[in-house]
């Protein structure tokens, strides 16, 4: 098979990761693409996209084939402007050096502190709906933890958390045709760029034991062995990474559990009479609805899979959404198991951007169940009431009315 003869052209699928109606239920879509077009071609948008479990997990581990550095979403990949400076933008070797300076802030040390801070958001959050008839399970509480527990790692002040959320879910606002290259959600992400600006130059003047603080400290070191402080447009742009990321996936998983498990009340039971169940659980949701289904790469080179070679330079979505339920992968994909044994779902990344913030964001999802789950061990989703939040990043739902 030639390059111009991709085996999308074969079939009549089509996935567009702008169109709202697809990302309400992509699951079809992309068992097409796996099956008949697993190089897929959208001649609309300019770009590739390997939905294949195998195929995804392979180009993760290959950062210097599938680079970053353009960007890893469609909208920036396509802007034709250089990516913002920001750690998930940049390859290796230099990537790595500061991975190594900001996973300072994701250390076991730092992670176990928070164990008993996200126990207790989750009581100060469920506990007035005991008794009630429902309650909005992503705006009332899976919205609510991630949020509270960024901004107090961050140092950001109780007042301003609810304006800091509100900024970050319009940061991921999409249009059609342009996705999140809009005013809307660049004057979003400005206005937060500002905020983490002028609380930097605050800790530099009155330090305080929070991570704004660690990050004006922070030393690089670089090639030549010298080291020096990150600037502020570097201390600032690990702030958006971090505020904007952990708060996002985060709420779609905790979103997404609300329910899954309200569509597999049997597994939902499983979990209520013995909750040792609850951390494998999470990563049996991680892989049956990644939170952050879409990576975008662009080659370094020519690439042939399946006979259809992607030229290098091209755009390449890495469908990690679509892995997770790749049967080849996993057996009865569609189907939540709990006690599934899971070698490795992709929901996290893999490779040099696997997630810094994993470990935490698994820790808030487990506590998260393990306190919904004690208060209401039964619950209905409202689907008429709920409502999807749609960007070409994360998926799930912005409002989920449960009934109690």
């Amino acid at each position: 098979m030639t390059q111009g003869e991709t085996m999308s052209t074969a079939t009549d699928v089509y996935y567009d990761p702008y169109d709202t109606d697809i990302d309400a239920e992509p699951h079809a879509v992309w068992r097409r693409m796996r099956d008949e077009a697993p190089v897929y071609r959208n001649d609309r948008y300019d770009f590739w996209a390997l939905s294949r479990h195998a195929d995804v997990d392979a180009a993760s581990r290959d950062p210097r084939t599938f680079s970053s550095a353009r960007g890893t979403t469609l909208e920036l990949l396509s802007s034709g402007g250089e990516a913002p400076r920001m750690m998930i933008f940049i390859d290796p070797p230099e990537h790595s050096r500061l991975r190594v300076l900001f996973s300072r802030a994701f250390t076991p040390r730092r992670i176990s502190a928070l164990h008993e801070q996200i126990r207790e958001e989750c009581r100060t959050l469920l506990d007035p709906h005991v008794g009630s008839a429902g309650f909005d399970y992503v705006a009332d509480f899976g919205a609510q933890l991630p949020s509270r527990v960024i901004s107090a790692l961050l140092g950001v002040s109780p007042t301003d958390q609810p304006r800091i959320l509100d900024v970050i879910n319009t940061m991921f606002h999409i249009e059609p045709g342009v996705g999140m290259i809009n005013d809307t959600a660049l004057n979003a992400m400005f206005e937060l760029h500002t905020y983490l600006v002028d609380q930097l130059a605050e800790r530099r003047a009155h330090p305080r034991d929070d991570m704004f603080s660690a990050l004006v400290q922070a030393e690089l070191t670089e090639d030549d062995g010298t080291t020096r402080r990150l600037d502020d447009q570097e201390a600032a742009n690990f702030g958006v990474l971090l505020v904007s990321a952990g708060t996002e996936t985060v709420a779609r998983l905790i979103g997404w559990a609300g329910l899954a498990l309200a569509d597999f009340p049997d597994q939902r039971e499983l979990l209520v009479a013995d909750p040792g169940l609850i951390p494998n659980a999470v990563e049996e949701l991680l892989r049956y609805e990644a939170p952050s289904p879409s990576q975008g790469r662009s080659l370094t080179r020519d690439v042939t899979l399946h006979g259809v070679t992607i030229p290098e330079g091209s755009k390449v979505l890495l469908l990690t959404g679509s892995a997770g339920r790749d049967e080849r992968a996993f057996p009865n994909p569609d189907v939540l198991d709990v006690r599934r044994r899971i070698e490795a779902h992709l929901s996290f990344g893999l490779g040099a951007h696997y997630c810094l913030g994993a470990a935490l964001a698994r820790l808030e999802g487990r506590i998260a169940l393990e306190e919904t789950l004690r208060r209401f061990p039964r619950w209905d989703v409202d689907r008429a009431g709920a409502v999807r939040l749609h960007t070409s990043t994360v998926r799930g739902y912005k409002n989920l009315p449960i009934a109690v």
